[in-house]
């Protein structure tokens, strides 16, 4: 009789189940909209062929590098994708935030154990009979908390949109990654083509030292002037020093940003380059395709959502728990008996747990993760705007700087053109010394500009690319964690 009354009460707990669903089948807390944010219709700076208002190529954002059309830059760019160490730490994180994300969801499960045990025992002759009694039992047990009111759907919803922050996060080191591989690519090339223009400006004052030595020794002139051609060719030589550590220590960055130790890149930097260059069409699009294409501002305002649903986690707090309990098992004392229907035992329970007072303290933290997820908005439109000033400077940048080396360019034209006529003038004896020395110093101070333009020309393009978003794709971790049955914990 009392094995009967048992089962029924384990055969009504579904109705039990589906009477406390039914009280609370929505979600406490506020349900997470996206924020509206008001984007302007264009950009105030335009690209000088009119490119920045065509839609944004996804193809060539993607892999931007390209533009360059340099197969050693490409290299290094994939060689980083797999070696660089702050991308495998973003790899590891969000791996951790689809572990948590799965921990969350097992929350909405039945927890199941198994027990088995075996015991002897043999009271005193003295105090007792001095009898030997086994028992032995096996069973199962089982425990639910019901999530009546929405709390651990609310934790699940956070842990997801926690771990797609996770993965935009990994995007943000991605793009990062790439720009800073391509920004110190650029400063190695720039320092090989000013090493050159060192040289190459080193040979010539030497020259132009022979030439007041061979006038001096003819008693053309004095001793000065050789002096200050020989103070003019060391002042150049000096000069090499300072570029080639500039240069290895640019070999080096690129070396960390690759995940390898400080000199591994140097036989593939050795042969010297000049700096890459493109056409600068970058088809930028509006300024609403950045919040669809820039990782920071996508994780920004998952991170938002993710903090919106711990104002549900927390609100659930004021509200009852429901759980159910139950067990079936086998007891006996003999174990030829514990297999049989007569040692089979069932229990079923239900019960609440309700926080009363706690000083106040349930409604504190609704306030307090009321209060993050004021923070979490701002720092969301902050970061929009943020990547409005990004793209704006970079475009500012990319077409001054343009403007800019097309007058440097012309600039050392006419400074090879003067030098040369003053050095000609100097041999012929018209022209006094001090105007070669001028015209000299001049031309390199221009060369060493148009070489630093042209590399700022890259880098700002490079910086372009980077503030657009470009150099992920969507299967760049992996857009999200593919759903997965529950597993058993063994």
């Amino acid at each position: 009789m009392r094995r009967n009354k048992i089962i029924q009460v384990v055969a009504g707990l579904p109705a039990i189940v589906w009477v406390l669903l039914g009280a609370g089948c929505n979600s406490v807390g506020p349900d997470y909209k996206p924020p509206e944010i008001a984007m302007p219709a264009a950009w105030t700076t335009s690209l000088e062929n009119g490119s920045e208002t065509a839609a944004a190529n996804t193809n060539v954002l993607q892999r931007w590098w390209g533009v360059f059309h340099d197969p050693v830059l490409s290299e290094l760019i994939e060689r980083a994708r797999a070696g660089n160490l702050d991308l495998r730490q973003a790899e590891a994180r969000v791996r951790q935030a689809r572990a948590q994300r799965g921990m969350a969801k097992a929350d909405l499960f039945p927890v199941i154990g198994g027990n088995a045990s075996a015991s002897r025992s043999r009271s005193s002759e003295e105090a007792g009979s001095g009898s030997t009694s086994v028992f032995y039992s096996a069973g199962f047990d089982a425990s639910w908390e019901l999530d009546i009111f929405g709390e651990k759907r609310r934790a699940l919803e956070s842990a997801t949109a926690s771990q797609q922050a996770a993965e935009e996060s990994f995007r943000d080191v991605l793009i990062s990654l790439f720009a800073e591989v391509a920004v110190n690519y650029v400063e190695a090339r720039s320092c090989q083509q000013l090493i050159s223009i060192t040289e190459s400006n080193v040979l010539t004052r030497s020259e132009t030292h022979d030439i007041t030595r061979w006038r001096r020794e003819a008693g053309l002139t004095t001793t000065l002037d050789e002096d200050q051609a020989r103070m003019s060719l060391e002042q150049a030589r000096a000069q090499v020093p300072l570029l080639s550590t500039r240069l290895e220590q640019a070999k080096h960055r690129l070396a960390l940003l690759l995940g390898q130790h400080p000199g591994a890149l140097k036989p593939l930097m050795t042969e010297a380059r000049s700096v890459p260059s493109a056409p600068v069409e970058a088809a930028v699009g509006l300024p609403a395709e950045l919040l669809r294409r820039r990782p920071d501002i996508r994780n920004a305002e998952r991170l938002l959502a993710a903090q919106t649903a711990q104002i549900g986690v927390a609100r659930a707090a004021l509200y009852p728990k429901f759980s159910l309990l139950g067990s079936v098992g086998l007891e006996s004392l003999e174990f030829g008996n514990l297999f049989t229907a007569g040692a089979r035992t069932a229990r079923g329970a239900a019960q609440s747990a309700w926080t009363l007072f706690q000083g106040g303290g349930i409604r504190r933290n609704i306030e307090l993760q009321t209060a993050r997820q004021e923070e979490a908005l701002s720092f969301y439109e902050q970061t929009v705007l943020a990547a409005l000033n990004d793209v704006e400077n970079s475009l500012v940048a990319c077409v001054n700087e343009q403007a800019r080396q097309r007058s440097l360019e012309q600039a050392v034209v006419a400074g090879q053109s003067a030098f040369a006529l003053a050095r000609d003038e100097y041999s012929s004896g018209i022209a006094d010394f001090q105007v070669v020395l001028d015209t000299q110093q001049s031309l390199l101070i221009i060369q060493d500009q148009l070489a630093a333009s042209q590399a700022n020309a890259a880098s700002h393009l490079i910086s372009l690319y980077k503030s657009l978003g470009g150099g992920w794709s969507a299967d760049t971790p992996g857009s999200a964690a593919p759903e997965s049955p529950p597993q058993n914990d063994r």
